[in-house]
């Protein structure tokens, strides 16, 4: 197992230095730099334009160097320093923007995920055991509704419910009294009050999704003849149902929880900033729509990272279900 895991450690290595380069390259496609965008933007105030000093801001951020220069010039500061870059939007290195933000995205997406799995896992068992029941129809219903539903129109939804049933708005992820203040159990408590709202909201979708999955193949399953002679056999249901067809149906399950992590991360842009997150996701749409290419490379580099540490764990989930992949 461990040689296994070593492995797929090593594959992620040289595929997270390719998507590196694609993504890098696809966000210094569009005609431009970020001078550009913000020479239009003088122009519109009507502002005058200094030349000389647009040079001089060219040579200074190497604007004036080919991209692949400019993508082995950022990947090498990060590998060897630790520098992902200087955000021109900003002003101040990307890296501090990174601290500010990446780790509450990690927070969100973490609970999300788990939220989605847990409770996906929970009611896709019972929805297959459980077929044309009264739950299971509820379920189906909540599944599809889950499905078809925006994640930012729920946000809205639920904002406006708690604002009508409590009087308190619950946008972003501290009271206004909080926002600032340094750490305290008062101030850990309205974290909590704020936090489940993008939680459920971001994990709703992918725990849908999972339900559905799981509780299709458990269906598919259960009825099979080996289950069949089984329970003839005197086995009781509840161990019949866990250690038999459960262990079969989840593989599908966990080939797919892995993508659950980078959907929630990259899926969360508009829902942020209805909600007012401090995540990752609305600091991308703002450097994508100025062209600021090191902090859109560093961040797409980090939902690259989560997309195969999705992927990881999914591969490990189906090594340790099913033995078999270990030694393919």
């Amino acid at each position: 197992m461990l040689a296994y895991i070593a492995k797929r450690v090593l594959y992620a290595i040289p595929l997270l230095f390719v998507i590196s380069i694609v993504s890098f390259i696809i966000i210094e496609l569009p005609p431009g730099d970020y001078l550009t965008t913000y020479v239009m933007t003088l122009r519109q105030s009507g502002e005058t334009i200094d030349q000389a000093a647009l040079e001089v801001l060219k040579k200074r951020y190497g604007l004036d160097k080919p991209v692949i220069v400019r993508y082995f010039y950022w990947i090498g500061n990060i590998i060897t320093k630790g520098d992902f870059g200087y955000s021109f939007m900003w002003e101040k290195p990307v890296s501090d923007l990174l601290n500010q933000r990446v780790w509450w995205t990690i927070l969100i997406s973490v609970l999300s995920t788990a939220f989605a799995w847990v409770f996906g896992f929970l009611i896709g068992v019972y929805s297959g055991t459980h077929q044309y029941s009264i739950g299971d129809y509820v379920f189906t219903v909540l599944g599809y509704i889950g499905l078809a539903t925006p994640n930012f129109l729920l946000a809205l939804i639920l904002l406006w419910f708690m604002f009508v049933t409590t009087g308190v708005s619950l946008g972003g992820l501290f009271s206004p009294e909080y926002a600032g203040a340094p750490w305290s159990w008062a101030k850990f408590v309205d974290l909590l009050k704020h936090i489940w709202i993008p939680v459920v909201v971001l994990g709703t979708g992918s725990m849908a999704g999972l339900i559905r999955v799981l509780r299709a193949n458990l269906l598919d399953e259960i009825n099979k003849p080996y289950v069949v002679a089984a329970r003839a056999r005197g086995v009781p249901e509840r161990e019949l149902v866990w250690k038999y067809p459960l262990r079969v149906a989840v593989i599908p399950f966990a080939s797919t929880a892995g993508w659950a992590l980078p959907q929630i991360v990259s899926g969360a842009v508009v829902t942020g900033i209805v909600l007012n997150l401090p995540t990752v996701g609305t600091l991308l749409l703002d450097a994508l729509t100025s062209q600021d290419m090191y902090l859109a490379g560093s961040l797409v580099l980090i939902l690259s990272v989560f997309t195969i540490i999705g992927t990881l764990i999914s591969d490990i989930l189906l090594a340790w279900l099913d033995p078999r992949i270990r030694f393919e």
